[in-house]
């Protein structure tokens, strides 16, 4: 097994409950891994656990070949990895700018973290011609956009999204997807994707990772989950 991110065996969970059950799987760098699932089915953990917000209690998570075990939230950041959970994150009170910067924050390079911000603004013109607007005055998909970029902000080259299209148009929801395929195709972004819109996902991304009550059910590339009918139809709901 190998890639970017390499899952082996990881379980974690809440106090005495568990969550994840031998989690088996890697994603090869620049390709979009979709995690899918019922809710109830560990991916909000998977990702939580992978960020380090939450200690696995078995298995091991290797980035880039490194064993993540004990490494600390912000040592993770300054290595590449960017985590956007569900629900968006963005403060409300603060402007899109004063937003972006707090993704660039440990940056000790003024110029550079300013070169960041522009190209958040390129990659989303709608936040540029907001920059001076507070976070509570943007639309969903524009908060939406708000947390991706400030995730982009420390130029990630491993990122989490947890439920991107959640409340979003679906004309939005095709923008942020088409967004990611192309930060993989130019960029060499590597993405590990939990989404409720199967289909949206499986549009854009190279493999799928099906989970069921804690434990991968399946990890295939996409089209051969698009096209297993029977798999679809017992874990994805179409």
């Amino acid at each position: 097994m190998t890639g970017v991110l390499e899952v082996e065996a990881v379980s974690a969970g809440y106090g005495p409950v568990p969550v994840l059950r031998d989690v088996t799987f890697a994603v090869p760098a620049g390709t979009i891994a979709a995690v899918l699932g019922a809710n109830g089915a560990g991916k909000t953990t998977l990702l939580r656990t992978l960020s380090g917000l939450l200690r696995p209690t078995g298995g091991r998570v290797r980035f880039d070949g490194a064993d993540l075990r004990g490494v600390r939230v912000e040592r993770l950041v300054r290595r590449g990895l960017a985590h956007v959970p569900e629900g968006r994150g963005v403060v409300a009170e603060l402007t899109v700018e004063e937003n972006l910067r707090l993704g660039g924050l440990w940056r000790g390079d003024r110029a550079d973290a300013r070169r960041a911000q522009d190209e958040v603004y390129e990659l989303f013109p709608a936040l540029a011609r907001r920059r001076r607007h507070a976070g509570h005055q943007l639309s969903g998909g524009e908060r939406q956009m708000l947390a991706l970029g400030r995730a982009l902000i420390a130029r990630p080259r491993l990122l989490l999204l947890d439920e991107p299209s959640l409340g979003l148009a679906p004309k939005v929801t095709a923008q942020i997807m088409a967004l990611l395929r192309r930060l993989c195709d130019e960029r060499g972004l590597t993405v590990l994707l939990v989404e409720q819109n199967v289909r949206s996902a499986l549009s854009v991304a190279d493999q799928g990772v099906v989970m069921s009550l804690g434990r991968v059910v399946t990890a295939a590339p996409a089209a051969r989950l698009r096209d297993d009918d029977q798999l679809r139809h017992a874990y994805l709901g179409f």
